[in-house]
C-alpha cells in the first residue's frame, strides 16, 4: 500500500487535469494516474511522418472555459495561439464558397447571398445566441438534482426557467417551439441557401450519432453556442504546437500546484471498503490509498469496469448499460508536400475552418447508411490546415491537413480491418474533388475509425463526447439519473469527464465543476 493521497484522478485528459489542478490549488495532495505513456487524451499532437505533426483527434480548441484558462494560468505555462476566432468556409463543389464570419451576426461573404437569406440568417443567429446565452451560466454549475427537497437544487431549476422567461413572452414561446426540433426543420423554414443551411446544421451533429433530421438537434446546437472563447459564442482557436500544447500547459499548471502525474499506470479497479471507495488497484496489483477518487473515463467504464456492478443497485447498473455512446465520427490526418489548393478558394482562406457539406440532404444521406453499419459515400468533413497559421508543425514549405469525418459507423458490418483503406481512399477522393492535385502531394495519410478511437483512448463506442449530447443525456440527466452531480451512489467516488455535464469539446468545465463539487461535499458535516 502506497502513501495516502487526498485525491486520485484517473485519466490525464484535459478534464482530468483540470479537476486535479483545481483540487491541488485548494491544498489537496493529488495524484493523476494515466494508462497511456503520455498525457493529453483526445487533445494531443503526434508525428505521422518525419517532421509532420498533426492533431491526433481534436483539432480545434472550441469553447475552452475562460475561467479554467485563467485559474490554471495557462498562458504563463506556455499556451499560445496561432490563430483565434476562425471563420467558417462552406465549400461549394464549383468554387462558389460561402464565408461565415463568426464574429458578426450577419457575417456572410463569398458567394452571392439573397437579401432575404442574409436577413433570415441574422435574425436566426440573434435568437439562437440569445437562448444559448441564457443557458451559458448553467454550464459552469453543478446541475440541480431532480426530485430534491434542497433549496439550492430547486433554486437552480427556477433560475433555468427564469433565464428563458426574462427574454420576453414571445421569445419564450419560440424557445419552447424549437428546442426539441431537429435542426433541419429549423433552418429550412427560414433559410433557402443549401450551403448556409448545411453549415448551421453541421454544428448541431458534429461528434454525435445524429443526422440533421434527428430529433433534439436544435438543443445540441444551442449547447455548442452556449460555450464561448475569447468572448465569442462557440469560438474556435488553433494553439501553437497543436492541440497537445493545451494539455501540456495543463500538465505544467498541475505540477506547479504540487500535483503528481504518473503515466503508464493503468487502473484495473477501485478499492471499496463496505460502501466507500478508499483507493485504486493498478494493473500490476499495487494499491494506492486515497480519500477520494475521481475518474475522467467514460461512464460505462467508470461504473461497470472500475467500480463493478456488484457495488451498484441493479436498476442503476441497468441504466448505465443503456447510456447511448455509439460513435459515428472518425478522423483523417494527412501530411502534404505543399499547401492544398481548393477550387475558387483564396490562399488566405486556408487558415479558416473549411466545411464540406453541400446540403442537408447530402448530410442525411451520409447518416442513413451509418445507422445500419455501412459506409457513407460522401460524408461531411470539417477540415483545417493548421500549418498555415503554425508552420512549426511541418517541414518548411510542407503542410498538414486535419479532417473530422462526420459519419463513420462504429459497428461496421464488414469490419474496419477490411475497410479502413477503402474508406480512406474514398475520403481522399472527396478532398481531391474540391482540391485537385491534393493526392499527388500526400506524404502520409491515416484514418482513425471509432473502433480505433475506442482502442486508443478507452472510450466506449469511440464516442467523442463519452455519450450522446441529447435531451435525455444532458443537464441534470447527464450521464444518467442518479449520477448527474459528479458524485456517485458510492461515497468517495466521482466522475469528472466529458460524459458528465456539460459534455464534450475541450472546455475543461466538467473537470472544474467536478472538483468544486468534491470540495463542497468535503465541507458538509
Amino acid at each position: 500500500m502506497s502513501a495516502r493521497h487526498d485525491a486520485i484522478v484517473i485519466g490525464a485528459g484535459h478534464n482530468g487535469l483540470v479537476a486535479a489542478t483545481t483540487l491541488a490549488k485548494a491544498g489537496r495532495k493529488v495524484l493523476v494516474l494515466e494508462a497511456r505513456d503520455d498525457p493529453g487524451g483526445a487533445a494531443t499532437t503526434e508525428e505521422i511522418a518525419p517532421g509532420f505533426r498533426v492533431p491526433a483527434l481534436a483539432h480545434l480548441l472550441i469553447r475552452l472555459d475562460p475561467t479554467v484558462e485563467q485559474e490554471m494560468a495557462l498562458e504563463s505555462h506556455g499556451l499560445r495561439y496561432a490563430q483565434r476566432d476562425l471563420s467558417s468556409v462552406a465549400l461549394d463543389p464549383e468554387g462558389r464558397h460561402l464565408v461565415i464570419d463568426e464574429k458578426g451576426l450577419d457575417g456572410l461573404g463569398g458567394r452571392a447571398i439573397e437579401a432575404r437569406d442574409r436577413e433570415a440568417h441574422r435574425r436566426l443567429c440573434e435568437r439562437l445566441r440569445g437562448y444559448a446565452g441564457a443557458l451559458k451560466p448553467f454550464l459552469s454549475r453543478t446541475p440541480p438534482r431532480l426530485g430534491s427537497s434542497r433549496w439550492a437544487d430547486n433554486a437552480n431549476l427556477m433560475r433555468l426557467g427564469w433565464a428563458i422567461r426574462r427574454q420576453g413572452r414571445e421569445q419564450m414561446r419560440e424557445f419552447l417551439r424549437i428546442v426539441l426540433l431537429n435542426v433541419a426543420d429549423l433552418v429550412e423554414d427560414e433559410i433557402e441557401d443549401p450551403l448556409l443551411q448545411a453549415a448551421i446544421a453541421l454544428d448541431a451533429v458534429l461528434g454525435g450519432h445524429a443526422g440533421p433530421r434527428s430529433p433534439n438537434t436544435v438543443l445540441t446546437l444551442l449547447h455548442r453556442l452556449a460555450g464561448e472563447g475569447d468572448g465569442l459564442p462557440a469560438a474556435r482557436a488553433l494553439p501553437v504546437g497543436g492541440m497537445g500544447a493545451v494539455t501540456e500547459a495543463m500538465v505544467r499548471a498541475f505540477r506547479s500546484a504540487g500535483g503528481e502525474l504518473r503515466c503508464g499506470a493503468p487502473v484495473s479497479r477501485l478499492r471499496v471498503d463496505t460502501d466507500h471507495v478508499t483507493g485504486v488497484v493498478l494493473s500490476d496489483g499495487s494499491e494506492i490509498e486515497a480519500r477520494s477518487v475521481l475518474t475522467s473515463t467514460n461512464p460505462k467504464h467508470a461504473f461497470l469496469d472500475l467500480l463493478g456492478a456488484e457495488h451498484l443497485d441493479a436498476g442503476f447498473a441497468l441504466r448505465v448499460t443503456q447510456i447511448r455512446m455509439k460513435g459515428a465520427t472518425g478522423k483523417l490526418n494527412i501530411a502534404l508536400r505543399a499547401a492544398p489548393e481548393f477550387k475558387g478558394l483564396p490562399p488566405e482562406r486556408l487558415r479558416d475552418r473549411l466545411l464540406i457539406a453541400p446540403s442537408i440532404d447530402d448530410m442525411e444521406a451520409a447518416f442513413n447508411p451509418t445507422k445500419y453499419g455501412e459506409l457513407p459515400e460522401t460524408p461531411p468533413l470539417e477540415v483545417t490546415v493548421p500549418t498555415i497559421a503554425d508552420p512549426s508543425l511541418a517541414p518548411e514549405g510542407a503542410h498538414v491537413l486535419s479532417a473530422v469525418v462526420q459519419y463513420a459507423p462504429y459497428d461496421l458490418k464488414v469490419g474496419w480491418a477490411a475497410s479502413t483503406e477503402t474508406f480512406k481512399e474514398r475520403l481522399l477522393n472527396l478532398l481531391e474533388s474540391y482540391a485537385p492535385g491534393l493526392k499527388g502531394n500526400i506524404v502520409e495519410a491515416r484514418f482513425l475509425s471509432p473502433k480505433d478511437i475506442e482502442a486508443r483512448l478507452g472510450t466506449a463506442g469511440g464516442h467523442w463526447h463519452h455519450g450522446e449530447l441529447i435531451v435525455d443525456q444532458m443537464l441534470m440527466l447527464r450521464p444518467l439519473y442518479g449520477a448527474a452531480q459528479y458524485d456517485t451512489p458510492v461515497a468517495g467516488y466521482y466522475l469528472c469527464g466529458a460524459g458528465t455535464h456539460p459534455g464534450g469539446d475541450v472546455t475543461g468545465t466538467a473537470g472544474r465543476n467536478a472538483a468544486r463539487r468534491v470540495l463542497e461535499l468535503e465541507k458538509r458535516p
